[in-house]
């Protein structure tokens, strides 16, 4: 009675400015990905209340050569989280290890071996590409609506990027990331805008025309 969620959080999706303007005027809708790699499974990924982690992601991707984000941009979205598998919460991270110990015998048993996860290039140590997490979460939502209770979305913290100073276990690029199975948890989408604070420091600092 205690795993109660709250009934709405925000989260941020960087994108392509073509494709945001896209779907602010209904003509399309957020990608839903499904690659065997992604860290929560299927679903539409949000960054959790991180709208500066939204757009330095949508600028990282721009500069991958296969990207289409050619014009990085954020979306912010009003969501409901419903039935959440919630890696937070300690009943759920049990329910995830149970998931993977029965995946594990299944696939055992058809002689297939597990996925792993692994980087994606030689210099990278941060195992990106989470083929074996991405399963055993699959597998979890398959297990849940086999049981009359789908899931409506994943969430999950991640620890990434650099110490933020020497000897620290805070790094550069933590965050809480969200991948929304169920559509319909995503209840509005808007524009992000800045605060008041951040729009009176702007305007304080000095001009550099001369």
């Amino acid at each position: 009675m205690y795993s109660s969620k709250p009934t709405i959080v925000y989260g941020f999706h960087g994108l392509d400015n073509d494709i945001a303007i896209s779907i602010l005027n209904q003509k399309s809708e957020f990608k839903h990905s499904n690659n065997k790699y992604d860290w929560l499974g299927n679903g539409v990924y949000f960054w959790e209340n991180n709208l500066e982690r939204a757009h330095q992601y949508a600028l990282q991707d721009s500069q991958r050569a296969a990207s289409n984000v050619k014009d990085p941009f954020v979306l912010g979205a009003v969501i409901e989280l419903g039935n959440c598998l919630d890696l937070l919460d300690q009943k759920y991270n049990d329910f995830l290890k149970e998931a993977y110990q029965q995946l594990k015998d299944d696939l055992e048993a058809e002689g297939t071996p597990l996925p792993e996860n692994r980087s994606f290039g030689k210099t990278d140590f941060d195992f990106k590409a989470r083929e074996l997490d991405c399963a055993v979460i699959r597998y979890a939502c398959a297990l849940a609506k086999e049981q009359g209770e789908p899931f409506d979305s994943v969430r999950a913290a991640f620890i990434e990027g650099d110490p933020l100073y020497d000897g620290a276990r805070f790094f550069s690029e933590n965050h809480i990331q969200l991948a929304i199975i169920n559509p319909d948890c995503i209840k509005g989408i808007f524009l992000p805008r800045k605060s008041t604070q951040e729009i009176e420091l702007s305007e304080e600092k000095p001009s550099t025309n001369l």
